[in-house]
């Protein structure tokens, strides 16, 4: 049926332990969903059977953050909810990865407010940044899979102590807005 039809019986199959090791961190990626607005329903639309996160071994969203490595801060942080975020990013196993999802978890959005965090990377190392507001659950596929690369190259930077750097990717956004079905006209009759 598949592998074990191709080869014989009797036959040797070899490759090296980090190799296989990354496979299967590539493949069983576990988001741990940090969702506090909007972007909290286009996270929820990437596990229904239209995008279907399936796909990619990212479906199993884990709400404890020791069953986690993948973080997915989507929407506004506010100070006071930021020890809590900084609390469950220091409790998940190492590798652990962070997406910062949309415009308000990037870069505050358009609540520029003393009680929004302007970015997340301030206070949390941040991987990959997808675009938007909210941004369309392919892209947060896209900002999955750009990790999953990452991973399957065994491309993990660290610094001379020993601790991984965030990666900072930055997706381009991969759609083009639909023109307006009408032509506005103010004024006219």
């Amino acid at each position: 049926m598949g592998l074990e039809t191709a080869l014989p019986s009797d036959s040797v199959l070899t490759t090296s332990l980090q190799r296989v090791v990354n496979w299967a961190r590539r493949s069983s990626v576990w988001p741990m969903p940090f969702a506090t607005a909007c972007c909290g329903i286009e996270l929820m639309a990437t596990a229904c059977s239209r995008f279907d996160l399936a796909r990619f071994g990212a479906e199993v969203m884990r709400f404890s953050p020791r069953q986690a490595d993948l973080m997915i801060v989507a929407g506004r942080v506010s100070v006071k909810t930021l020890p809590v975020l900084q609390r469950i990013y220091e409790q998940m196993a190492e590798p652990k990865w962070v997406i910062s999802m949309g415009a308000c978890a990037s870069t505050g959005g358009v609540f520029d407010t003393y009680a929004v965090v302007q970015g997340v990377d301030q206070f949390i190392p941040v991987d990959v940044y997808v675009p938007g507001c909210p941004p369309r659950p392919e892209m947060l596929i896209e900002g999955i899979m750009a990790i999953q690369r990452i991973i399957d190259e065994e491309g993990i930077p660290r610094d001379p102590s020993g601790h991984r750097r965030p990666l900072n990717i930055a997706l381009n956004p991969n759609y083009e807005p639909r023109a307006q079905p009408l032509p506005v006209t103010i004024g006219a009759t």
